[in-house]
């Protein structure tokens, strides 16, 4: 009698082509082997109803035939590895009663489970459960639309400040033609003149009084 996918079934003779393994309902204790991993002929494991310990392995990831996997009423604490999401051909997952914590993964076959592939793991949170996770948004990187539109503000700011000084200078110089020299404007710029003629005739008569 072998359970697959939670029915049961009898087998007159073992068939090679299937591969399985199902070690459920004794009193096995420690952690799962990272080396089941590299069972990759593997479609279905169940190890429910023990007292297995520590993470589920990231390894398990590398089943990529993988039809079923229970794990359910254990003692697994942690959290659900993303690399499981990689297992496209997986069809039922039972992690419920178990310690587990964090965001519940989202892609391909992980988007298919219900509820109750993980009840009595009041740690984890996201869908399909009704709990929300609560992301600490200070610690998360700004997204790239507020990136972006940080950048175009502070373009913004420069193309103003560059337009309104064009647009002061334009009025400046239409101002100076239009009134034909300002005498304010030429008293301005003259006295610079004279000021520097002076500056520069005092240095060349200090220089030829030295010379002499």
């Amino acid at each position: 009698m072998v359970t697959i996918k939670g029915f049961y079934f009898e087998f007159v003779r073992i068939m090679f082509t299937f591969t399985m393994i199902d070690l459920s309902s004794n009193t096995f204790q420690g952690d799962i082997p990272d080396f089941i991993g590299s069972l990759s002929s593997l479609r279905e494991l169940n190890l429910s109803h023990n007292n297995i310990i520590g993470h589920i392995p990231s390894s398990l990831g590398n089943l990529m035939v993988l039809e079923s996997l229970h794990l359910s009423s254990n003692k697994l604490s942690g959290r659900i590895p993303r690399e499981l999401t990689s297992l496209t051909f997986l069809e039922v997952l039972n992690l419920s009663k178990n310690h587990l914590t964090g965001v519940i993964p989202r892609g391909n076959q992980f988007d298919t489970f219900a509820n109750n592939s993980y009840s009595g793991n009041i740690g984890l949170c996201g869908f399909p459960l009704s709990k929300k996770c609560v992301v600490d948004e200070a610690s998360q990187p700004p997204k790239e639309e507020e990136v972006e539109s940080d950048i175009g503000f502070d373009w913004k700011v420069i193309l103003m400040g560059y337009g309104c000084g064009l647009v002061v200078g334009l009025s400046m110089g239409c101002l100076i033609f239009l009134t034909r020299k300002p005498k304010w404007f030429v008293r301005m710029i003259e006295g610079d003149r004279h000021k520097k003629v002076r500056r520069s005739t005092r240095s060349t008569r200090k220089q030829g009084a030295r010379r002499s």
